[in-house]
């Protein structure tokens, strides 16, 4: 009888208040979605991607031809992936053949107070497409527009000016032979003179360019020329 009474009791109640079925299923669906929440937060995985240390190497494959290229170096965000490409940039620090730090910020307040350092060598690596060889140009059409006169400016360094009014006019060329290197090189002006050494790797031509003024220093200029490109594209067996 106890019993009975007791449910014409929960009866009663349950009709006049009509939401007290709900609280029992609230309670269930609480605990049920603590339930999975915990069930998540132990199986979600705990592995992060680590940073890459270093500068980080990307195979790039130009002119049909695969180069290691120091990833953090790319000047051009569209440029950093690897696979095949039709032209990479790159800019390094002289002399290390380090890639630069990522850039500073630099309002129009401070952007005078920011000069920046002449401590870059850039390079461009390109798919030469069957074009006129760095070295064959040098042997076959330069001579046709440099001038008579060579003059030594350092040890083991030759000069020859273009002549004005050719293609080349306003700008030398500088050559050497231990260790190697052939240089086409603006003049000093409003800004300073540029120089531009190329050289042809299977298929595609590297271009290096660096400040005319490192010239005082030619034989560290082309011995980092040298240790970059094998560094890239180094010896296959």
């Amino acid at each position: 009888m106890t019993l009975l009474s007791t449910a014409q009791h929960f009866a009663r109640s349950s009709r006049r208040n009509p939401r007290t079925h709900l609280v029992p299923i609230a309670v269930g669906s609480g605990l049920a979605a603590v339930a999975i929440a915990l069930v998540a937060y132990l199986l979600w995985p705990t592995w992060r991607t680590d940073p890459a240390r270093g500068p980080g190497r990307l195979p790039v494959q130009v002119g049909g031809t695969i180069f290691n290229v120091p990833a953090a170096a790319i000047r051009r965000k569209v440029q950093r992936h690897s696979g095949p490409q039709e032209r990479v940039d790159l800019s390094l620090i002289f002399p290390s053949l380090q890639p630069p730090e990522a850039p500073k910020h630099v309002s129009a307040d401070t952007v005078e107070e920011q000069p920046q350092p002449i401590d870059r060598i850039f390079v461009s690596i390109a798919a030469h497409h069957d074009t006129l060889a760095p070295d064959m140009r040098v042997r076959t059409i330069y001579p046709r527009y440099l001038g008579q006169t060579s003059m030594l400016v350092a040890d083991g360094l030759t000069m020859r000016a273009f002549k004005d009014g050719s293609p080349y006019g306003g700008e030398d060329m500088f050559t050497a032979s231990d260790p190697a290197l052939t240089a086409r090189c603006t003049r000093d002006a409003a800004t300073p003179g540029m120089c531009l050494s190329e050289r042809r790797i299977e298929g595609a031509d590297l271009t290096f360019r660096f400040p005319r003024s490192w010239l005082s220093q030619w034989r560290d200029v082309a011995g980092a020329m040298e240790r970059l490109a094998a560094q890239m594209y180094g010896k296959r067996s």
